[in-house]
């Protein structure tokens, strides 16, 4: 897996993304950005940036609070640029609490006088807000745009490229894998193998690839570079990490996970698995395929890891912001109704090797990768965008 090395890129520009992605307006432009705080009274006066704790929050007034308010705000045609904070969700994708709060201490409503009011809204925070916010932009007309976990590798890698030719890769491994029947993951550690098949049955393949033209509601994924799936159906099984190292694998029938079964590390944690997959089964439910796209150094945040040539993703939970039908009101409990993006890479998952991806699609089987290389046959069907002597090379 070739891995580009941060000098590669170009400095970070503000504006360049912002036009990039979601075209430069001609007309003054409001725009909101969004953090999430465990404790809001932190907000008032800003007083979270002297914490040190907060890294991606601080990111969020020095990169883009405070640029949009001055002079580089100007060029981008920014009427004003306000900035709100929520309180933590504790989880990918869980609805946040309807309260916010600005640095003047005045508490609002996000559902009254932030979503309608603004025509661009960025979320710079710990944990994803893509599904809730996809789903307002739905209903009040906004853009946006999540960019959970930033950091400054992110910030000069992910986010400094043109993303017109990351759009442009995107579609070209998109019309590699669409309207595919279904793909064969193996997994392997030093335990045992494990086999997954994921159906799609003959679906078009979606992209993320961070363009929010004017003239419809929607809400991109920052950094962008992906191809997925909401599957049709699952069966098989998985290896899984825990954060502390534990592995377990992951029983699959019909879609969805149905118990996990315990390899190494702390039992408890599998227990408390199966426990949570008896009382909210809908947190079982495979609603994700995703392949990354895009040529970029590990981060250490699943938000760009993910988009990265090479890495895979299953997920589970809700699905509605990919066009699937998992809902929240689908969910035993509002805690549970996350979508959680379980991603293979060397670095995050040392333990476990993705093997071999199979695509099944028009009576044919090809391996799409092989020990997270892309093989022969793909590389074949994509060199008309892709630097392929990089794509084949060897990580540094």
């Amino acid at each position: 897996m070739y891995i580009p090395q941060l000098n590669e890129f170009p400095p970070f520009n503000l504006i360049k993304l912002l036009s990039t992605c979601f075209d430069k307006p001609t007309a003054d432009t409001s725009v909101c950005i969004l953090i999430d705080l465990p404790d809001l009274n932190e907000m008032v006066d800003l007083k979270f940036l002297d914490s040190g704790k907060f890294a991606v929050q601080s990111h969020a007034v020095d990169k883009f609070y405070k640029p949009l308010g001055g002079q580089l705000g100007k060029e981008f045609n920014v009427s004003k640029v306000d900035l709100f904070a929520f309180k933590t969700t504790f989880g990918s994708n869980l609805d946040p609490d309807d309260e916010a709060i600005d640095s003047s201490g005045n508490i609002l409503s996000l559902e009254k006088d932030v979503y309608p009011h603004y025509q661009i809204i960025l979320a710079i925070t710990d944990y994803s807000l893509t599904a809730p916010l996809t789903a307002q932009a739905k209903i009040h007309g906004f853009r946006g745009a999540t960019l959970h976990g930033l950091n400054d590798i992110i910030l000069n890698s992910g986010l400094s490229v043109d993303y017109n030719d990351i759009s442009r890769q995107a579609e070209v491994f998109r019309n590699v894998l669409t309207q595919a029947d279904s793909f064969d993951m193996t997994f392997k550690t030093s335990y045992d193998q494990y086999t997954l098949r994921i159906d799609c049955d003959k679906q078009e393949a979606q992209k993320s690839h961070g363009l929010c033209p004017p003239g419809e509601p929607d809400v991109a994924n920052l950094p962008a570079g992906e191809v997925y799936f909401v599957p049709s159906g699952a069966d098989g099984s998985f290896p899984f990490k825990y954060a502390d190292g534990t592995l377990a694998e992951m029983i699959v029938e019909k879609g969805k996970i149905v118990s996990a079964r315990f390899i190494c590390g702390d039992e408890v944690k599998v227990q408390k698995r199966n426990q949570q997959l008896s009382e909210d089964p809908a947190t079982g439910i495979i609603g994700e395929l995703g392949f990354g796209t895009q040529l970029l150094p590990f981060s250490g945040k699943d938000i760009q890891d993910e988009k990265i040539f090479g890495t895979c993703h299953v997920a589970t939970g809700r699905s509605d912001h990919l066009g699937g039908n998992l809902t929240p009101d689908l969910f035993n409990s509002k805690m549970n109704a996350s979508h959680d993006d379980i991603l293979y890479a060397p670095p995050k998952t040392p333990e476990i090797n993705v093997a071999s991806v199979k695509m099944h699609k028009d009576g044919t089987i090809h391996e799409i990768f092989s020990n997270y290389e892309p093989t022969p046959w793909l590389l074949d069907q994509i060199s008309s965008e892709y630097p392929v002597d990089k794509l084949g090379a060897v990580a540094v």
